[in-house]
């Protein structure tokens, strides 16, 4: 598999995750404002911000990592819940259509992002 198709297979597991965390209420204060009238509906803002944090973490991410290795060794990398946490809040601030309401749903959202990415890299490598 090309790494194009990788990516893109990735975008839509993270688009299922925010849909399954928004749509069953599984994390209170993450919420999706769906688009019906746009061109793929709801589902089509689902993978507008799967796609969204995708490129997130594949671009900000490794710096934000690279300038906080200090305190990820510090704190024997719980840090990363914060960095995780601030890539879920900069995806929320580029669109409209994701609100993240507060530090611990931001926390507790990017975990459980950065669980189902890793899954999915996990799965998308054989």
């Amino acid at each position: 598999m090309t790494s194009v198709v990788k990516f893109a297979l990735k975008v839509v597991i993270l688009a299922a995750a925010f849909y399954v965390l928004t749509r069953f209420d599984v994390l209170n204060g993450l919420n999706v404002i769906p688009n019906e009238s746009g061109p793929l509906g709801a589902a089509g803002t689902y993978l507008w911000i799967g796609l969204l944090f995708g490129v997130v973490n594949a671009i900000v991410g490794p710096v934000i990592r690279l300038l906080s290795l200090p305190f990820v060794v510090l704190t024997l990398g719980l840090f990363l819940l914060v960095v995780n946490a601030a890539l879920l809040g900069l995806t929320a601030l580029l669109t409209d259509r994701l609100t993240v309401d507060g530090f611990v749903t931001a926390v507790i959202g990017g975990l459980i992002l950065a669980v189902v990415s890793w899954a999915a890299d996990q799965l998308l490598d054989r």
